[in-house]
């Protein structure tokens, strides 16, 4: 029972911040940090807020021009904490999942705990964090240089601080930073998962070929995947609401967005479905096998079936009708056709689905810069009504 504890508190969120946040009573025992979320991005939007107040350059705040810091602020960084909470209980779940359910077979359990205990230490490290601030602080150092973001009033630092001043200089060197922390700080726990289902993948795992789950015993994976959805959803929020910023101030225009949506679609895909993939060869592996050894047993019930049924020279003297000798060549023929269609990997059409409807969703508001909705109405208004 001891050694199951430990699988059953495997979390990849910890460290520092949320060592700060536990202090605050953001962060519940439950690992839920959605409040830490919300008051981080609430307090910095709120001071924001205040400031273009009393430089009285409110109004200009909340244009198209500037939308994206709204975005980052009230939507994004508050996703970026559900995202932890919601993954962190499915993640715990799918480790402590093949440790009992013997996917992770006994004598491999030391191998697993051993890696649980790994992702722990890096978890609760300050290093990551300290390379995160790092990162940010070169980033934001560096960034006009780079041009990464475009030329926009909210991302020239100059053109923020020439136009708001108090509130620019606040948003540019206290909003946007934390921001990019917190993205970083998400890109390390991505990381993180990503090395140990890698290791995970290379212990000596007991796949069942015949598992109803139709991965061998790995499908929760796939469920444990699904809830990246709020992550995916907060990255192409970020990238709608700054195509929304440069279209409307002229800087790009609408055509533009069909390969940064092309692009994003893609970078959200393989960051949910490329860790499943790591299990590929795994479970090649077991279907291989899986077809070898029950072709083998099928190939000795259906001759064994056929001498008795079919080419005896005596017949049984059981009824044929409601023997259970057919019920079982049912289902045999079922128990191959399950280890036939054994999946590749642990996702489904599903899951995919799910990630294009999160990725693309987002960018659903960019169409009301080629088609205004209340045009469109008129339009169709007008062809109804034959004018």
């Amino acid at each position: 029972m001891e050694q199951q504890a430990n699988f059953e508190e495997f979390s990849l969120f910890g460290g520092p911040l949320h060592r700060l946040g536990a202090r605050l009573r953001l962060v519940s025992g439950t690992r839920s940090a959605l409040a830490l979320g919300l008051a981080l991005g609430l307090l910095t939007w709120s001071i924001l807020l205040a400031l273009a107040i009393i430089e009285g350059v409110a109004p200009k705040l909340f244009s198209l021009s500037v939308i994206a810091a709204h975005v980052r602020l009230l939507v994004v960084i508050p996703l970026f904490f559900l995202s932890e909470s919601l993954l962190d209980t499915r993640l715990r779940e799918f480790v402590g999942l093949i440790a009992r359910s013997g996917v992770v077979p006994e004598n491999a359990l030391p191998a697993l705990r051993s890696e649980i205990a790994r992702t722990g230490r890096w978890r609760d490290s300050w290093l990551p964090e300290i390379m995160c601030l790092l990162a940010t602080v070169l980033l934001t150092v560096f960034a006009t240089r780079f041009h990464l973001s475009g030329k926009t009033s909210a991302a020239d630092p100059v053109r923020v601080i020439d136009e708001f001043r108090l509130a620019g200089a606040w948003y540019w060197f206290v909003c946007l930073p934390l921001f990019r922390f917190l993205m970083f700080r998400w890109l390390w726990r991505v990381a993180l998962w990503w090395c140990f289902l890698w290791r995970v993948a290379r212990l000596r795992l007991h796949l069942v070929a015949t598992h109803p789950d139709g991965a061998g015993g790995l499908g929760y994976l796939e469920v444990a995947q699904t809830y990246f959805a709020p992550l995916v959803l907060a990255v192409s929020a970020v990238v709608s609401a700054s195509f929304a910023e440069e279209i409307s101030s002229g800087i790009s225009v609408f055509e533009a967005i069909y390969p940064a949506l092309a692009i994003t679609l893609v970078a959200d895909l393989a960051l949910v479905l490329v860790p499943p993939c790591f299990f590929a060869l795994k479970l090649r592996a077991c279907r291989e096998k899986g077809m070898s050894d029950y072709g083998a047993f099928a190939a000795r019930y259906v001759n064994d079936f056929e001498k008795k049924w079919l080419n005896a020279t005596n017949v049984p003297a059981e009824p044929l009708l409601g023997t259970a000798d057919l019920q079982s060549l049912a289902d045999l023929s079922n128990s191959v056709a399950v280890v036939r269609n054994m999946r590749s990997v642990p996702v489904s059409t599903r899951l995919s689905i799910t990630v294009m409807i999160a990725a693309l969703l987002p960018m659903a508001p960019l169409f009301l810069f080629k088609y205004p909705i209340a045009e469109l109405v008129q339009r169709l208004i007008a062809k109804l009504a034959g004018l």
